[in-house]
């Protein structure tokens, strides 16, 4: 695919080139044809200077040498134009040479990565075959070790199964045992420390008897420290399978706790945002009551005085009839006099009589005054009766406002979800220790159950050596016995609990 796109890149690189060539082939022929016009031109000039004294043709010299100046003019200007492309085409060539170069490099430099990319294939390819042989042989290898193993796994149980018949002659020749090591000693001492007296001899045989009596003590000891340990690890597992049953219940409880205190932080969120609101708005309509309180009282007050003036009203209405009365009264007389003046019946008046009733115009002025004033009370009290009736109605709307407001059941409410989340967190913090705790002790135990488990192995590792070792001290203490008594031995059989059973020798 390289060597194709370097393939095309040189022949567009060599198209150029041609066309460049091309291209100063066309300024070379059109630089000839301005040098042969310069000729003709100059030609022409000299023929007009030679024929200038003829009238007759100069118009036409000077018309056929304006044409040839305009020719000249504009051959001029095409050759700068292809001087100019000329220029361009070579610099252009210039570039598409660099170009060139450039790419012959590159094509280079790629046909030698890619001749090192081929050796390195072969490379690896070789490398393949030989990882390939190798597989081959290594999976050869691996069926032969996969054969073996199993080879190996049925000797195994074959030997387990020796062993396990081993262990049973091993329990069945325990009751010689006592005796066994008595020789065993004595010829020991014999093979070791011979010159030795007897007296020597006994003391060893005696030691040895101690010895095995207490190995035997030893062997039934870890026999029973074995047993003890697996009942304590059975124990412990229990234990530990219970801690974490227990673990798990209180880690989901855990889960479940945080879930509803989450909700209850919540929950308390909301109650204290609207508590604070309510609070804000308790102090803005108490402050709303104080005022409205005072102007109350205020109102209360100028009602007061507004009633006392209503009944000093009554006082005044019974006084205003009792001067109407008195001015319909007065009324009747002034007409009754005017109608004596204008119809007189004393006709031995001698003087007119002229004045007026000083007492009367006061009295009708004091009635209107007093009409004037009851006319304002009225209208004042009237006012104020609206002002009692919108303030009544505004306290009302306060007092209903005041119910809604939330009260002391909400605080109390709020107190008992504090207290709530107050003894939800401690037993939260208290299951959580608990929780550590329980960690902790589930440490402790799978600790204690490996220490435990390694104490074991150990044990069990001691025991089989102990095993293993008197099990080579016997067979070589057994070598030079006689054949009937390991005849003897060899027919007897065994229950399950290793008791061996005699059985009379067939006839």
């Amino acid at each position: 695919m390289r060597r194709a796109k370097v393939e095309r890149v040189k022949e567009a690189t060599m198209l150029k080139l041609r066309n460049v060539e091309k291209q100063k082939g066309d300024v070379e022929k059109l630089r000839d044809d301005l040098n042969d016009r310069d000729a003709a031109g100059a030609t022409m000039q000299l023929v007009l200077e030679a024929h200038c004294s003829p009238s007759n043709g100069i118009a036409g010299y000077k018309h056929e040498s304006r044409k040839q100046q305009k020719d000249i003019w504009t051959l001029e200007r095409d050759r700068e134009k292809y001087e100019k492309q000329a220029k361009e085409s070579a610099g252009r060539h210039a570039e598409a040479m660099e170009q060139v170069e450039l790419r012959e490099l590159a094509i280079t430099d790629i046909q030698k990565k890619i001749s090192e990319g081929e050796s390195r294939l072969k490379q690896q390819q070789n490398l393949y075959e030989t990882v390939r042989a190798d597989r081959n042989v290594y999976s050869k290898n691996l069926v032969q070790a996969q054969d073996e193993i199993q080879e190996l796994k049925r000797k195994f149980k074959i030997m387990s199964h020796q062993i396990e018949q081993l262990k049973e002659e091993i329990a069945a020749k325990d009751q010689a045992l006592v005796k066994e090591h008595f020789e065993k000693a004595r010829v020991d001492k014999e093979r070791e420390v011979l010159g030795l007296d007897m007296s020597r001899a006994k003391e060893q045989l005696n030691e040895a008897s101690r010895s095995v009596t207490m190995h035997e003590a030893e062997i039934a000891k870890l026999n029973h420290i074995v047993r003890e340990a697996d009942q304590e690890r059975e124990r412990r597992q229990k234990e530990w399978d219970a801690v974490m049953s227990e673990r798990d219940i209180l880690g989901t409880q855990l889960v479940r706790r945080n879930d509803e205190l989450g909700l209850l932080y919540e929950k308390v969120k909301l109650q204290a945002s609207t508590l604070t609101r309510g609070q804000l708005q308790y102090r803005d309509r108490l402050a709303e009551i104080r005022a409205l309180r005072l102007k109350l009282t205020d109102l209360r007050r100028e009602l007061h005085i507004l009633r006392n003036s209503v009944a000093n009203v009554d006082v005044l209405k019974h006084e205003v009839h009792h001067l109407g009365r008195e001015l319909l009264q007065e009324r009747t007389k002034v007409k009754a006099l005017s109608e004596e003046l204008e119809n007189p019946l004393n006709v031995h008046r001698w003087r007119k009589l002229e004045g007026s009733d000083p007492t009367t115009y006061e009295m009708i002025q004091k009635v209107q005054l007093l009409q004037r004033r009851l006319i304002g009370k009225t209208e004042e009290v009237m006012e104020k009766d609206l002002a009692i009736q919108e303030r009544e109605k505004l306290y009302v709307e306060l007092k209903a406002i005041l119910a809604r407001q939330p009260g002391p059941e909400a605080a109390e409410q709020l107190s008992y979800y504090q207290a709530t989340l107050r003894e939800k967190t401690k037993q939260m913090k208290a299951m959580a220790g608990e929780l550590n705790m329980h960690t902790a002790q589930n440490n402790e135990h799978r600790y204690e159950i490996e220490r435990m488990g390694k104490e074991l192995q150990d044990l069990k590792q001691r025991f089989f050596e102990q095993k293993r070792r008197e099990q080579l001290k016997r067979e070589r203490s057994l070598k030079p016995v006689s054949g009937p008594s390991i005849l003897a031995d060899m027919q007897k059989q065994f229950a399950g609990g290793g008791f061996a059973i005699t059985q009379p020798m067939p006839a």
